[in-house]
């Protein structure tokens, strides 16, 4: 897998992740934006955020559905995590929501421990409801990593 500065922005793929298109240009111009191919297919994108010179937020993580549970949504992650730690932060965060299972599973799996909980952050930030697996998307779960 390669990781590219993304141009143009791949928004279906960022979509997959946040479906809120307010939200991401919220964030994408205060970000660098990066898209993941294998051999010359788009197949993932993320975007980074710095929060502060030793700490940056990973503010989307996206695989194409072709491509996901197949391994490369933990390869996208390393290639970020590496990239961060080379621009010399020392600090990594992921937020997800309460409802995403898989995403908080893969997340500790690599090394994020949660940290704080945003309460409500969906409800008060999305003007649709947001449901996986069953469940209402309510709260924000904050995980970080030290790089």
């Amino acid at each position: 897998m390669k990781l590219k500065p993304s141009f143009p922005i791949p928004y279906d793929l960022l979509l997959l992740a946040d479906p809120s298109l307010e939200q991401i240009h919220s964030y994408l111009p205060f970000g660098k934006c990066y898209s993941a191919y294998e051999e010359e297919e788009l197949i993932g994108a993320a975007v980074l955020l710095p929060i502060d010179e030793s700490k940056v937020e990973i503010k989307n993580i996206a695989i194409a559905p072709p491509y996901q549970r197949k391994g490369y949504g933990k390869q996208l992650l390393q290639k970020v995590m590496d990239l961060a730690k080379a621009e010399s932060y020392k600090t990594i965060r992921i937020g997800t929501a309460n409802s995403s299972i898989g995403q908080l599973a893969l997340y500790q799996k690599v090394g994020f421990e949660m940290q704080e909980i945003l309460f409500n952050f969906f409800l008060d930030n999305y003007e649709e409801a947001i449901y996986e697996n069953g469940i209402q998307a309510k709260h924000m779960l904050i995980l970080e990593k030290s790089l």
